[in-house]
């Protein structure tokens, strides 16, 4: 096998790649990707058996072959070549090293067998969609906060992404909780996907497919079974398994009754939390928010530090109900007021029942929050 390709290029492929392969290394072969060189195309593919990704790049090829090479040490080789050089890679077949040359640098890396590489077969997807790259992104980014990293809970550990009903007919729905927090976003049922079945999407998955999703070109194709799901982005196809469990009745969760209302803007609110919450350096530490007629009132306090408090009055805070006192953890506060544009709407029942928040201008995100006891 050899070839030329543009350094930019090779870089931005390797980028994707390097971050799917296995660096544990318990399995050697996992932290190598594999090349395949054929005509004007070269192919990159790496998996750690979970998750396999793909990606096609433009090349001169002067002799087809494969072989593989470790990936993290490819990449970083190529990201510290700098400028827009030209790369040559040859390996001569077998165990021989491969040679890798650009200017007057040059270095050899060690293969391993390309009969060893794991093949991951995403085998029959027969539910195919397309969705635009800015909806799926929002789907993530909105929901993915949420996702819990309790691995006893191991269905907990991606997000839900499924078909629901919703005010105006069937709606692509994507769930994810803790136990502490949820968060529920939902967006226009793309064409196609009405059949599809409820999956859990790992955790590992979305993180790899959203930092995809920030060079998408304007739609990716999603295909999925009930064990595996493809999305296409551009030149790149990442497959992953899926996760082998159920989903709890997340609806059963979300208060349908909460009648004290509080509205405030985003910006005043956030920075209020990170102000008051400076006092403690205890990431659990709750802030306790106080609200009577037109006034919210925050405040923090730690053992060791002392105090803090910072009122929030009718310039900015909409609330008309009856007092109330309840605590939050400062972290979760901010994971969710992050997703809101402008304004912030908490519905409360009372000091230990779950608070729902949403978007005051973007009625398809609505999230739960558990109270902390304060």
């Amino acid at each position: 096998m050899k070839f030329k390709a543009d350094r930019t290029t090779l870089l931005k492929a390797l980028a994707h790649i390097q971050s799917v392969a296995e660096k544990r290394n318990t399995i050697p072969i996992l932290a190598n990707v594999l090349i395949q060189a054929q005509g004007a195309r070269l192919t990159l593919t790496a998996t750690d058996m979970e998750i396999a990704i793909v990606e096609e790049v433009t090349a001169s090829v002067t002799r087809d072959g494969a072989t593989t090479a470790p990936a993290s040490v490819l990449f970083e080789i190529v990201r510290k070549l700098g400028g827009d050089t030209e790369i040559e890679l040859d390996q001569s077949g077998g165990d021989a090293p491969l040679a890798l040359r650009a200017g007057r640098y040059a270095t050899s890396l060690n293969v391993l067998a390309v009969d060893d590489f794991p093949s991951m077969t995403a085998g029959q997807l027969p539910h195919r969609f397309h969705i635009d790259a800015g909806v799926l992104r929002g789907l993530i980014d909105r929901s993915r906060f949420a996702i819990s990293t309790e691995e006893t809970r191991y269905y907990l550990n991606g997000i839900y992404l499924h078909v629901a009903k919703g005010d105006t007919g069937e709606m692509l729905r994507a769930v994810a909780t803790d136990g502490h927090r949820l968060a529920r976003v939902e967006t226009e049922l793309p064409a196609g996907a009405s059949g599809m079945p409820g999956v859990i999407v790992p955790r590992k998955t979305v993180a790899e497919i959203r930092k995809l999703l920030d060079e998408a070109p304007e739609k990716v194709e999603v295909a999925l079974s009930e064990t595996r799901i493809q999305f296409t982005v551009g030149t790149v196809m990442l497959t992953s398994k899926l996760i082998d469990g159920t989903f709890p009745e997340y609806e059963r969760v979300i208060p349908r009754d909460n009648d004290k209302i509080l509205r405030v803007g985003k910006r005043d609110f956030a920075d209020a939390v990170a102000r008051v919450s400076a006092i403690s350096q205890e990431r659990s530490r709750p802030v306790k928010l106080s609200l009577e007629k037109h006034l919210l009132t925050l405040s923090a306090a730690s053992p060791d530090q002392g105090t803090a408090k910072e009122e929030l009055d009718d310039g900015t805070v909409s609330y008309e109900a009856g007092p109330i006192e309840i605590g939050f953890q400062a972290r979760y506060l901010n994971d969710i007021t992050d997703q809101i544009e402008k304004d912030v709407e908490f519905a409360f029942s009372d000091s230990s029942a779950p608070t729902v928040v949403r978007d005051v201008d973007s009625p398809s995100a609505l999230y739960v929050l558990m109270p902390m006891r304060v």
